[in-house]
């Protein structure tokens, strides 16, 4: 029995310090916590929700996701350099009039002029050479010189995506190691013969949406315009920058097609809504619990605030993303978390009438309730993993993900802390008002 007590307040000082932490964290953001805050969604925060459509036509069927792909990761890299908080880029496939649309979608919390939102998305990117500056690169090779190399650094040469005809991944066939190889069309091939010929044992650098993804040396001059990239790369490495190549040769045209713009104070108001439905669904279904359930019923309204504070707790270290349908399926976790333990206090009933003992109504109730726990519970994680995986919205997907883990931290809660509350209270004799305290709704207790 002492060890079941000493678990029993473990669990509850663990409860303790969830809710301290989500506390602490809220309500002091420059203290130890605080660098776990809340992750709102756009529809809480506020910001401005943008849905680009992307021409593909000019994009082979089979090349389509990963050029759609290559786009989201450049936009989002374009985002990520104005320092906006938690960007959501993400790609859609779309069915219009009976054809396929690709749309590619941003969401901005905190950016709710549209106008610096689009600026922020710009123009199709764009996949460029430029030559490093002979000066430069002799000050670099300098071993006394500290040189920088900037944007400045570097010298258009004219040579763009649009005259490189594909990129691929071989292998080197005595080391093993991965090439790029580079093929460009008849008039880049022109252009980078007379690159290559005029600037030998020089740096020419490949750009993808203004960033450095490549720096080769130009070792000879390549007349006929097949070229190749060697360096240290993984395979994965050197897979990611024929993608690169290949979808920045192959620009992806988009063309704005939807705003919407959320203010602060509708998020607001919507997060204090949630606030308060979850105040009082809490309030509620504890006074149900200890009204029909007695004393089972309050250990069951404890474990309860523990799998809140524990939930909370879990939605700020992954960290979620909280929507309005988040928030909703939080607050439907809070009712369906009574659910097993429903399941066992009516078990109990079942053996008390019976003639068992508390401490073994107890046992077998949860015994005997645990297959329907686990398959009810089961079926549940499930349903919301489809939900998860197949959801096209975001706020179908941060419902599903608040369900499952609100499904997971329940079970625990149900069946691990009520159980060791309920056997720490540990009551050795049974009497008529010990087993009234551990009947439910109309039962008094009595077998008769």
């Amino acid at each position: 029995m002492t060890n079941i007590r000493i678990t029993a307040l473990i669990l509850i000082i663990l409860g303790a310090f969830a809710g301290f932490f989500v506390y602490s964290s809220q309500v002091n953001p420059n203290g130890h916590f605080g660098k776990f805050p809340f992750k709102l969604g756009l529809d809480l925060n506020g910001g401005t929700h943008l849905v680009y459509q992307a021409d593909v036509s000019k994009v082979v069927d089979g090349d389509v996701s990963g050029a759609m792909d290559t786009l989201r990761q450049v936009i989002e890299t374009r985002i990520n350099v104005f320092g906006v908080a938690e960007p959501l880029v993400q790609t859609e496939e779309a069915n219009v009039n009976g054809a396929k649309v690709e749309k590619l979608i941003v969401e901005l919390p905190g950016v709710t002029d549209v106008s610096k939102a689009v600026a922020m998305i710009g123009k199709t990117p764009s996949l460029e050479f430029k030559l490093l500056d002979p000066k430069v690169q002799a000050a670099q090779a300098s071993s006394t010189s500290s040189a920088q190399i900037t944007d400045s650094s570097f010298l258009d040469t004219g040579l763009t995506g649009e005259y490189l005809d594909h990129a691929s991944l071989d292998f080197n066939q005595n080391t093993g190691q991965p090439l790029v190889t580079l093929a460009f069309n008849s008039k880049g091939t022109d252009l980078f013969s007379k690159i290559t010929k005029e600037n030998i044992g020089h740096v020419l650098a490949i750009f993808l949406d203004g960033q450095p993804i490549s720096m080769p040396v130009i070792q000879q001059q390549i007349p006929d315009g097949k070229a190749q990239i060697n360096g240290q790369f993984t395979p994965d490495q050197a897979k990611q920058l024929v993608q690169d190549l290949n979808y920045g040769a192959l620009p992806v045209p988009i063309s704005l097609v939807e705003t919407q713009t959320i203010g602060p104070s509708l998020g607001a108001d919507a997060v204090h809504g949630a606030i308060m439905a979850g105040f009082w669904s809490f309030i509620v279904i504890a006074a149900f619990l200890i009204f029909w359930y007695r004393l089972p019923g309050l250990v069951a309204v404890i474990a309860l605030g523990i799998y809140t504070c524990l939930n909370l707790a879990v939605f700020k270290l992954i960290p979620v993303t909280l929507t309005s349908a988040g928030l909703a399926g939080f607050i439907l976790s809070i009712g369906m978390a009574v659910d097993a333990n429903i399941l066992i206090f009516e078990r109990m009933k079942e053996e008390l009438k019976k003639g068992l003992s508390i401490p073994d109504a107890t046992k077998e109730g949860f015994h005997r309730a645990w297959l329907s726990i686990r398959d009810s519970n089961l079926s549940s994680i499930i349903t919301g993993v489809i939900l998860y995986y197949f959801a096209t919205s975001s706020l179908i997907r941060g419902f599903a993900l608040v369900f499952v883990i609100g499904v997971l931290i329940s079970m625990f809660t149900a069946v691990t802390v009520s159980r060791t509350l309920l056997r720490a209270i540990g009551v050795e004799k049974t009497n008529k008002f010990t087993r009234f305290l551990w009947s439910n709704g109309f039962f008094n207790g009595s077998n008769k």
